[in-house]
């Protein structure tokens, strides 16, 4: 079945395919400012992006996909938390690039064929800018900045549906277009392209045509894309906070730049709630995965709950929602026990192919609906019932979902994966079971937190409980 994505340019479902002569699959998808550690809303686009590059390489090969990240390792953001620290921003983004890295490994999510950095490619998006000038889309304004244009581009809002009366100085769309970019402008919708230096940037600026400065934050990704990419990419994607004006601005740049469409499809995951409520320091509902794992899930536990929901619809994240992921954690590990007896029994493998659910991911990336499909049919293979023929047979079928798919939604490919925990760490599992049956919940919540500091969750059910490493 044909992969079918929302595209948020046409507002219609519409099938993806490539447009290089050599059947390569273009993806690119905005990665993360490092300044400071992402929280599990960036994390549910993250692990959304991964399905869909599973499902890429599942539709058009491994060798057929090239997907792209970016790091946004200079802005307002990340220059600001170097000044505070009294470290170089390389020093302090080095040191969020690297556990991005870490907290995307634990949540099982493929690494891009190509990172590229917003500093690694200033060449680039000084000579972007360059054409951008000649062309008239973009001018110097008195204080060495260098500005986009938005009157020049025609297309200018086709993506978010923006109207001219809504970017009139004062509403709420022009305020959020204008926040990075209260300098000097012809135009109050204009955005930067260039930042002249200001002494509060230090030693963060380069040489450019128009004086020493920095890009601005939209620049960046149009000229990574351009580099590693071409003019034209098959699939843009990102949380829809980005779609304005980030993905706007980047659409007005490189299409004014390169004469070019500059992507053939666009797809937004929606907002994470927590509790019902945006994400917010001062609610104290904003986590990191490390907040999680030190209340004791794992990292795959948390993968299993943020695909639980559509990836364009809201989803209310609580911590309800991962003990129910917990709970199919351990169904589907039960599962595979099972199938693991019947293996050794050497029964025969069958390679139907598990339609209901490559349905499901395929038709708008359905995951709970893949889900739910799932466990509705291991619910139908009880111990009681189930022939062996049968269950292998099914196991075989989920495993293309079993070989391919099993990597896509399955978080960190933990079917099968079921590693014996220390002597240490199983002797406090034991206290703690004691202690919960006792209803001596001070203990049992003491005991869990040793637990989780040794590295390792431990996972409930009424007739016992499992331990899980909280990282591969």
């Amino acid at each position: 079945m044909a992969l079918k994505l929302y595209d948020s340019l046409t507002r219609s479902l519409r099938p993806l395919q490539p447009a290089r002569a050599d059947g390569v699959f273009t993806f690119y998808n905005c990665g993360p400012t490092v300044y400071a550690p992402a929280h599990i809303g960036n994390f549910r686009t993250f692990v959304v992006n991964d399905v869909i590059r599973r499902l890429l390489e599942l539709e058009f090969g491994a060798d057929k996909v090239k997907h792209v990240r970016n790091i946004t390792d200079v802005d307002d953001k990340t220059i600001k938390r170097a000044r505070e620290e009294g470290r170089s921003l390389r020093e302090v983004t080095k040191q969020w690039t690297d556990k991005f890295h870490a907290d995307c490994d634990a949540l099982g999510c493929l690494r891009p064929h190509v990172e590229p950095t917003a500093t690694g490619h200033i060449r680039e998006q000084v000579d972007m800018i360059d054409v951008l000038m000649q062309k008239g889309n973009a001018y110097r304004a008195a204080d060495g900045s260098v500005y986009f244009k938005v009157a020049s581009f025609d297309g200018y809002g086709r993506l978010s549906r923006v109207k001219e009366r809504e970017l009139q100085v004062g509403s709420a769309l022009a305020g959020k277009a204008q926040a990075a970019d209260a300098d000097e402008k012809e135009d109050a919708t204009d955005f930067a392209l260039w930042k002249s230096h200001k002494p509060e940037d230090g030693d963060n600026a380069w040489e450019s045509p128009w004086g020493r400065g920095r890009p601005g934050w939209h620049i960046e990704c149009s000229a990574m894309s351009k580099k590693h990419l071409g003019d034209t990419i098959d699939l843009h994607t990102g949380g829809v906070d980005l779609l304005f004006p980030h993905h706007e601005n980047e659409i007005a740049q490189s299409e004014c730049c390169n004469g070019a469409t500059f992507a053939r499809h666009w797809y937004h995951s929606e907002h994470l709630l927590v509790d019902g409520k945006k994400m917010s320091k001062s609610l104290g509902n904003l986590y990191t995965l490390d907040d999680l794992i030190a209340k004791g899930f794992a990292a795959t536990t948390v993968r299993l709950a943020l695909l639980s929901g559509h990836p364009r619809k809201q989803q209310n994240f609580t911590i309800d929602s991962l003990h129910a992921a917990e709970k199919n954690l351990l169904t589907l590990r039960r599962f595979r026990e099972r199938l693991a007896r019947i293996e050794r029994a050497g029964a025969p493998p069958n390679s139907t192919t598990f339609t209901k659910v490559i349905e499901h991911l395929s038709n708008d990336l359905n995951t709970p609906a893949a889900l739910g499909e799932i466990f509705s049919t291991i619910g139908t293979f009880s111990e009681s019932s189930a022939k062996e023929g049968d269950l292998r047979s099914f196991d075989e079928a989920m495993f293309a979902f079993g070989i391919d798919l099993n990597r896509v939604i399955d978080p960190l490919a933990v079917l099968g994966y079921n590693p014996e925990a220390p002597a240490a760490v199983t002797a406090l599992a034991e206290k703690r079971w004691t202690a919960k049956q006792a209803k001596d919940w001070a203990a049992a919540d003491a005991l869990r937190a040793e637990i989780t500091a040794a590295g390792w969750a431990m996972l409930d059910r009424k007739d016992g409980y499992s331990l899980e490493p909280l990282k591969k």
